[in-house]
């Protein structure tokens, strides 16, 4: 029997009726296949939340908070008083914090990574967001980055990100793959009232008739070049670093998924590997999971970022793998099983 097969039939004489424990059923197969075992693990969790500015962000074209507030939430951060510290903390997940491209100067002595590329992208209004250059640099900083967490003993991660203005690059990625108009990929973002979604929007079309984004066939390193941030791009290359090692990769919203969609276009294999966290409220999300033919595993209202998505989903994944390494089957309980 292949290992699919064998896992099926674990999974099947567990103490219950058949399908009886849903999607938990769906992931520990998964999580199995995977590994390519019957007793699969999950070993040290991460949350790796990736941080970075956007030119675009500086003149409040796009959002109404300023683009200080990224360098303020990662002092918060460090100092544990975001949510994802709370329920990283709450639940026994690693939070690691990547500055990717942050408009600020921290001091080489704050707890996170510094991986800094740039003090964030360059206004794509106005001309690309980087090089490709910076794409690459991007690609194998995310990807060293979670070598060395796989190095220490990981096999499951989560990624999020902060960044003011960055549901904007989230909606230009999945505008250009999914050739849905502007105002359907385009949300609230960061509080957002009607009259600045509007401008959003405007603005937004501009970009994509500046990047053709509607017409062009673009690579991966393309796109995020002409509209990406550098959290999105190191994100993707964080991805498909994962992959590449067999981990598991739990996705949270809506800019995750657009860095994923990146990814995706570059390894379509990478599906493989993802558990979808859950369902974000900003508007454009579900689009992305219909792109991808995913099925969501909570559906909180959760706009937020930072992997707190990810991180609520993980118990569940963590169960899916303890009901099947630790639950009886008929045979070793003495139960009688389905006799037709």
């Amino acid at each position: 029997m292949t290992i699919r097969e064998q896992l099926e039939n674990k999974i099947n004489q567990k103490t219950k009726p058949p399908g009886a424990l849903g999607r938990l059923e769906e992931i520990a197969l998964q999580i199995g296949i995977i590994q390519q075992t019957l007793q699969p693990v999950i070993t040290k969790p991460h949350i790796i939340v990736f941080a970075g500015d956007h030119g675009i962000a500086t003149e409040g074209k796009v959002n109404p908070y300023p683009q200080s507030v990224t360098a303020q939430m990662i002092y918060n951060f460090v100092n544990g008083g975001a949510a994802i510290n709370v329920f990283c903390k709450q639940l026994g997940v690693e939070l690691l914090v990547v500055n990717a491209g942050v408009n600020h100067a921290f001091d080489s002595s704050l707890p996170i990574i510094h991986a800094s590329v740039e003090k964030g992208t360059a206004d794509y209004s106005l001309q690309n967001a980087m090089s490709m250059e910076q794409v690459a640099e991007c690609f194998e900083k995310g990807a060293a980055i979670v070598h060395n967490i796989f190095l220490e003993g990981s096999n499951c991660l989560g990624f999020g990100e902060m960044g003011i203005g960055n549901t904007s690059s989230a909606a230009l990625i999945l505008h250009h793959y999914s050739g849905l108009r502007i105002s359907d990929c385009v949300g609230r973002g960061t509080g957002s009232s009607d009259e600045q979604l509007r401008q959003k929007q405007g603005v937004l079309e501009e970009v994509s008739r500046l990047h053709h984004l509607a017409s062009a066939n673009l690579s991966s390193q393309e796109l995020l070049s002409r509209v990406g941030g550098f959290e999105i791009a190191m994100m993707t290359g964080a991805y498909l670093k994962a992959k590449e090692l067999g981990m598991i990769i739990v996705v949270d919203g809506f800019i995750a998924t657009a860095s994923l969609l990146a990814a995706y276009h570059l390894d379509k294999t990478i599906l493989d590997h993802c558990v979808f966290a859950h369902c974000s409220d900003e508007s454009g999300h579900q689009h992305m999971l219909n792109y991808l033919n995913a099925k969501p595993l909570l559906q909180l209202g959760l706009r937020l970022g930072e992997g707190t998505g990810a991180v609520l989903a993980m118990p569940l994944i963590q169960n899916a793998v303890a009901f099947l390494n630790e639950m009886a089957s008929f045979d070793s309980a003495g139960i009688d099983g389905k006799t037709t």
